[in-house]
Formats: C-alpha cells, sequence, structure tokens
C-alpha cells in the first residue's frame, strides 16, 4: 500500500500568491508511488486568503486538501500544531504559503529516510549547489548564529536550523509537546528531536528563493531574539 505524505501549509495573509505555491504542490509526483495530503490552516489572515484557498479547491477537487482555520491569529506556531495534529500521512514535512521554498524538492528530503538511513531531515539553504537568491547579508548572518548556538546545546552539526524544509516520520513528530506559537517552532522542534534517543538527524542541500519585505517576508530582528531565548529554553530551562 502506497505511503501518504503529510504536508503542512501555514497561511496568513498569502492571498495574491497562495495559488502558486499550490499549483507547484499539485505538480509533485513523488517517489514510490507516495500520495500527497495537503493540510493548510489559514491563521485569521486579514485578506481574502480564505477564499483564495476555497476557490482552489472547488477549481482543484482531484488534490487532498484539508482547510482549517483560526478564529484569531495564534502565529505560525500555532498553526503548524494546528497542521501537525491533523495530518494522517506517514511522513510530515512543513510547507511555507509562500514561494521561498520548491515543492519539487520534496523527493530530495524523502530520499534518506526512504532508504532506511534518517528519522528526520532538514533541507540546508546553506549547503549544495541549488539556487539560492542573494538576498539579505544580516539575515544570512543571523540564520548562521542561531544555528550555531542551537548546535552548541543539541550538540548536532546542523548548518540550517531555521529552515522550513523539515520532514519528519509522523509518528516522531506527532510524539513531541510543542508550545511555541510563532517562529520559536525552529529551535524547539530541533532541541526537543535532538534528545530522542538514537534520532537519525540528515541534512540535504536545497534551493531558496527568498523573498524581500516589499515582497511579503514576516520575520524580523525581533524574531532573531525570540529564537535565541528559545535556544535557551528547550535546551536548558525546560529539560
Amino acid at each position: 500500500m502506497a505511503k501518504t505524505l503529510s504536508i503542512v501549509m501555514p497561511a496568513y495573509n498569502e492571498e495574491r500568491t497562495i495559488h502558486y505555491i499550490l499549483d507547484k504542490v499539485k505538480a509533485v509526483e513523488l517517489v514510490d508511488g507516495m500520495q500527497k495530503e495537503l493540510i493548510i490552516t489559514n491563521d485569521c489572515s486579514k485578506d481574502d486568503t480564505a477564499g483564495a484557498i476555497r476557490r482552489y479547491m472547488e477549481a482543484n477537487p482531484e488534490l487532498n486538501i484539508r482547510y482549517l482555520e483560526h478564529d484569531v491569529n495564534k502565529g505560525k506556531g500555532a498553526a503548524l500544531h494546528t497542521g501537525i495534529r491533523h495530518a494522517s500521512g506517514d511522513y510530515i514535512i512543513i510547507q511555507d504559503a509562500d514561494l521561498e521554498y520548491d515543492p519539487e524538492e520534496y523527493n530530495i528530503l524523502l530520499r534518506p529516510i526512504l532508504q532506511g538511513y534518517a528519522d528526520v531531515v532538514y533541507g540546508s539553504r546553506f549547503m549544495g549547489g541549488r539556487p539560492h537568491r542573494i538576498l539579505f547579508f544580516w539575515h544570512s548572518i543571523g540564520n548562521k548564529f542561531l544555528t550555531f548556538i542551537s548546535n552548541m546545546f543539541t550538540n548536532l552539526n546542523l548548518t540550517d536550523m531555521e529552515t522550513c524544509y523539515k520532514l519528519f516520520r509522523s509518528d516522531i513528530l506527532k510524539g513531541l509537546d510543542l508550545r511555541e506559537n510563532r517562529f520559536g517552532f525552529e529551535p524547539e522542534v530541533t532541541a526537543k528531536i535532538s534528545r530522542i534517543p538514537d534520532i537519525r538527524i540528515y541534512e540535504v542541500g536545497i534551493s531558496y528563493y527568498g523573498r524581500s519585505y516589499a515582497e511579503g517576508k514576516k520575520i524580523g530582528w525581533r524574531d532573531g531574539f525570540r529564537a535565541i531565548y528559545c535556544i535557551l529554553k528547550y535546551n536548558l530551562w525546560s529539560r
């Protein structure tokens, strides 16, 4: 029986572009005949993200989409928690609703798991020879600094802890008690999986088509300070 990949997508104010990423998800042919389950959580968008998603679902009934909504804005982490709870696939991957990451690369992340080497696979924007948009110097330094601090406490040698593309065996991700409601999801989930006995974590190079702030990028410097707090909290204070 074919296995299923659950694609968990938080969405906030993506009315103008969400149909583009949904087209990309729809077009992906997964290896070994694997099926796709797309779970979208609309985090109380202020624009017509809800209408855009519903129109897409009506026009593309063959794509297995489960649409969920928050009554109030709770943050990206909370939207991920909601999606993860409703995921029924064998594997779960995180997919942002923007166009920074390419769903065509799902198979790259799946390969180490399907070949029996990995339980968790991170897609690194900072390794490999794939396309990488040149944008913000300090943003990249910040990402690498957060990864460095995280690695100090987890004893992992990741190159990109803050990446969106994280692929998990479902039983592993669902077994974690995740609490961060906003952008602290990345350091929290990394800290908690690093403590699982005999966990096998792999990293593969991926493309990165980053957005500028004018194009809708949402993460800012305050989120960087929150990430440092979360690294300390989940590695030192909440073990």
